[in-house]
């Protein structure tokens, strides 16, 4: 597993909490901003072009004869296909937030219809549905399943406002766990069926959710009503015989407990779950592994990836699959700074480069936390931020321990050299506050003089400026020498003189006799 700091380029601001991403044959598209769309991008939706762990967002187009589709936020999403075998697939949307804080309880469906060099050209179009209409809600699940040669929706979960006879002043927005129903939605005839089942008694939200054939595997989950994270882990078998569907239930054994989890596929019957919780004021760092032998399933934990410091301290943490093992993950900037990032980004790849990324199983999961500034106090803080501020994190964290060993080359870079006379980093104990310490350098080169070495943390920079100060490109001076800096400000411009016209020299009188030899000057210079 391999993990990499991604720089955003442009529109930064569009990627909050509770976004989605899609994956059209190898290129991941964003849907899910916090606002309502601008002009420059009426859709919404935007290209995900990651490249040299480099992000830039290009605004996607829809054919004129699609639906409109707000922006929504935690929504339930799906890969649609009319058999397993299929290689055109559809996205299938349910739910979510509107950026007014309203729940959706629409069905899009995204497909493409347009593909060249330079843009993607989606069609949305909005499903109507009949019977046991699923309510609006947010961070639940949709699943396909597949059996004997039929297709059906797999929808559980969410949560979902109190009902408006309940509401009072003090809870107008306060939300529930919407009822353990399974819905079992068929988008060919657009009609919709309930079921309740004895085995699950509680709602479930922020869940993980893994389709294979006609088996829908729920893991993990927050209950809203008791506040628990139950490992459970629930085997929902859906037959679809000519007649009406049978859907059953299962308990299984080998659960984890965890909310808000990321789940990426890395083989046809193997997958990652990264990220979540585990307890309301703890990030689950674990990451785990989830493989099928026939109808088997195993659980296990699997090496962890190097997380960075900041991402270890951060109270929050979000992110979405991006396909072909890869996450995108996302944690609060250091907000002390004036010019701070409000977030920094990372992908985890959790397969090699060579890995196979033929993947014919679907997958989905509920991975994005909510946001703190959209909800009344405590209405989701368990998906999100704690009693703490978003960017405080706890001092209880062992450090790491400076080695020698772990350095290549430490006469070329200087990287422990005494920066200043007040620079009070302890080489032996080493405290990394920046993510970038974990390449390198931590350490600004100053341009004074022969120049030396500062440590970053001596200089109380934001992230950002860091990374741009170390690109080495930059006149760069420490605050001890920073006066130095201001000397050398360029001068003003002085006003240029003021020459006498030349005609002027052809004027007799006293002061302008022209000498013979000023007068065969100016022949020359005029003839």
């Amino acid at each position: 597993m391999s993990l990499q700091m991604v720089t955003v380029s442009n529109n930064v601001a569009l990627i909050q909490p509770g976004f989605s991403l899609m994956n059209f044959d190898g290129q991941v598209f964003f849907f899910g901003q916090k606002g309502w769309p601008k002009r420059s991008c009426p859709t919404g939706v935007f290209h995900f072009d990651v490249k040299h762990n480099h992000l830039k967002l290009k605004p996607a187009v829809f054919s004129k004869d699609s639906c409109y589709l707000p922006p929504l936020r935690y929504p339930a999403t799906c890969i649609f296909r009319g058999s397993l075998e299929s290689g055109k697939h559809e996205y299938i949307i349910h739910g979510g937030k509107t950026p007014n804080n309203e729940l959706s309880d629409k069905i899009y469906v995204m497909s493409v219809v347009g593909k060249n060099n330079k843009k993607v050209t989606f069609r949305c179009t909005e499903k109507d549905l009949e019977g046991d209409v699923p309510e609006a809600r947010y961070g639940h699940s949709i699943d396909m399943v597949y059996s004997q040669g039929r297709s059906m929706g797999v929808l559980f979960g969410g949560r979902s406002y109190i009902p408006a006879a309940q509401r009072t002043t003090e809870k107008w927005n306060s939300v529930a766990d919407c009822l353990p129903h399974v819905f079992l939605v068929d988008f060919e005839f657009g009609c919709s069926t309930s079921y309740l089942l004895p085995e699950l008694q509680d709602g479930l939200s922020f869940h993980v959710s893994i389709a294979r054939n006609d088996t829908i595997y729920i893991l993990g989950g927050h209950s809203l009503a008791n506040n628990i994270r139950p490992a459970n882990l629930y085997k929902i078998k859906v037959d679809l015989p000519l007649g009406s569907p049978a859907v059953s239930c299962t308990v299984l054994p080998g659960g984890i407990s965890v909310s808000s989890a990321i789940l990426t596929q890395t083989k046809s019957d193997e997958f990652v779950i990264v990220g979540g919780y585990q307890l309301e004021n703890q990030k689950r760092l674990v990451c785990n592994t989830v493989s099928f032998e026939g109808d088997k399933i195993e659980i296990h934990e699997m090496e962890t990836p190097d997380w960075t410091p900041d991402i270890k301290h951060s109270k929050i943490w979000f992110g979405s699959n991006m396909g072909n093992g890869t996450v995108f993950l996302g944690i609060p900037g250091d907000n002390k700074q004036a010019t701070s990032e409000a977030f920094y980004f990372y992908t985890l790849k959790c397969v090699e480069d060579d890995a196979n990324e033929d993947q014919k199983t679907l997958a989905n999961s509920q991975t994005s936390t909510e946001d703190p500034g959209d909800s009344t106090p405590f209405e989701d803080s368990e998906e999100f931020c704690f009693s703490a501020e978003a960017n405080s994190f706890d001092g209880d964290d062992e450090f790491d321990t400076y080695n020698e060993d772990d350095e290549e080359d430490e006469s070329e870079t200087g990287y422990w050299i005494t920066c200043c006379p007040t620079c009070d980093v302890d080489v032996n104990t080493w405290v990394p506050f920046y993510s970038t310490e974990l390449n390198k350098p931590a350490m600004i080169y100053c341009s004074h003089g022969d120049g030396h070495w500062v440590h970053a943390q001596c200089m109380d920079l934001a992230e950002h400026t860091l990374i741009h100060l170390s690109e080495g490109s930059n006149k760069y001076y420490c605050n001890e020498h920073v006066k130095i800096a201001r000397a050398l400000q360029t001068p003003k411009k002085a006003p240029p003189l003021k020459k006498p016209p030349l005609k002027s020299l052809h004027k007799k009188g006293p002061g302008k006799i022209l000498t013979p030899a000023k007068k065969s000057f100016l022949r020359r210079l005029f003839d």
